[in-house]
């Protein structure tokens, strides 16, 4: 709970990037962390670059989004691969968007999986150990941004690397803090309001409540905003003006803020 002091409640607000999105440049506005696709479900040097400046130009923490190699399905339909494979796709996509910074005279904060791969790390203690080693590889002061409770923040702290435990404003959850599968009917709330009461309740109470009705205590530094949803940058608006509104600080993850 690096955000968290005694006396002021702050937040990490990230947006996943990158992916095609029309609001990008708008979105990056509103919150203090962007995580960028860096080609295995979407991106390329061309958008990464893009994007870099534009988080750049925001103040806006810059993360590394790696995912499986599948642009056909957006990273998003689970694969069972050799860690081998696994490990060397995910440096190789984190170190690609790296040297992009590089060249532009910033700095790579972060690395989160995408889509499949960050679900099934968030329970496979295997894979999270293969994609915190990619991590690592990368960059050893790199943040890994995960599941809260997750077994890649769990596989992260055992590795020694600094993490971000994640909720997301837009998504339901299980009980046993899992995400609820996007191929199942309300796995995403698309209402704005919704979104936005849950994410309040997640940045005031460190809370959520499940689609079986129990409410979960949660270890919360950052929420995600998907910057590819209905209406991602309605919401980002309203949430950063209602957290604003309510005295809770929006800064980078393990930022020292004022």
């Amino acid at each position: 709970m690096e955000n968290k002091t005694l006396n002021n409640i702050t937040i990490d607000l990230n947006a996943d990037l990158g992916e095609g999105g029309a609001d990008d440049a708008a979105i990056l506005a509103c919150v203090s962390s962007a995580n960028i696709a860096c080609g295995g479900h979407a991106g390329d040097t061309q958008s990464m670059r893009i994007a870099v400046r534009a988080a750049m130009a925001c103040g806006v923490a810059i993360g590394a989004h790696p995912s499986f190699v599948d642009r056909e399905n957006f990273g998003r339909t689970e694969m069972h691969l050799p860690m081998q494979q696994v490990y060397d796709e995910v440096l190789e996509q984190i170190c690609a968007l790296q040297d992009i910074c590089k060249m532009e005279g910033t700095q790579l904060v972060h690395a989160k999986p995408h889509g499949a791969l960050y679900n099934q790390a968030a329970r496979d203690v295997r894979l999270a150990e293969t994609v915190v080693k990619a991590i690592a590889a990368a960059g050893s002061q790199l943040r890994v941004v995960g599941l809260a409770g997750s077994e890649l923040i769990h596989a992260a702290r055992r590795a020694g690397m600094t993490v971000a435990e994640e909720a997301f404003a837009d998504r339901r959850y299980h009980s046993d803090g899992s995400l609820v599968s996007r191929k199942l009917p309300g796995a995403t709330i698309d209402e704005v309001e919704l979104a936005l009461q849950q994410a309040m309740r997640m940045a005031e109470q460190q809370s959520v409540v499940s689609i079986e009705g129990k409410e979960m205590q949660m270890n919360i530094d950052t929420l995600c905003l998907h910057g590819d949803g209905a209406h991602a940058l309605q919401l980002a608006r309203r949430l950063r003006e209602q957290l604003q509104q309510r005295g809770i600080t929006v800064c980078k993850a393990g930022a020292i803020c004022q």
